[in-house]
């Protein structure tokens, strides 16, 4: 029997569907994390005195700016989905396991790959 090289397209379709609801949640995270950012902005404050708020906006900026950088992950996932490319180890060429694209949808490496790094 022939070795499987890429995913069927129902497997496909269940990666996007997975992918397009992390993508839901993350961007409303984001559009959270943002509203906090802003409420910080607007806030009048001593920088000597209020070391924590600014450690909170800090935290808040790291967070978004961490938010962003998985969504974007993801969309390459989707992107990879439409060129048929998706689940394909960049390093290997071989399929990415199932088990680990459910954990890590937008993983470009298999497990194998990823330990010899």
């Amino acid at each position: 029997m022939a070795e499987k090289t890429r995913y069927s397209q129902n497997e496909l379709e269940e990666f996007r569907t997975l992918i397009l609801e992390k993508v839901k949640v993350a961007e409303e995270e984001l559009k959270e994390n943002r509203e906090q950012l802003m409420k910080k902005d607007s806030v009048k404050f001593n920088y000597l005195e209020d070391s924590a708020l600014m450690a909170e906006r800090e935290y808040l900026n790291n967070q978004a700016n961490r938010q962003e950088k998985f969504i974007n992950h993801l969309k390459n996932a989707l992107r990879r989905i439409e060129n048929k490319t998706y689940g394909i180890c960049r390093e290997t060429g071989e399929l990415i396991s199932k088990k680990r694209l459910m954990s890590v949808p937008h993983a470009t490496l298999s497990i194998e790959a990823k330990k010899s790094r």
